[in-house]
């Protein structure tokens, strides 16, 4: 599965990276909402991944910080 291994892939990095993957995906999600209200995307699926993505960081932020 492509999510599984997404999550593996977050929980090898460490509390500075995925900070930073974080910053960019949620700079990615203010540009697909732009898109979105302008009628300029196409995929707006990708705005779900996004979102989906951005709550799997902060899980793993989560995880990493309590433990």
């Amino acid at each position: 599965m492509k999510n599984s291994k997404y999550v593996e892939d977050l929980k090898a990095k460490t509390l500075v990276e995925l900070s930073e993957d974080l910053v960019a995906a949620k700079k990615e999600l203010f540009n697909l909402r732009f898109q979105n209200a302008t009628n300029q995307l196409d995929n707006t699926a990708r705005i779900k991944d996004v979102r989906r993505n951005i709550a799997r960081i902060q899980t793993v932020m989560t995880e990493k910080s309590k433990a």
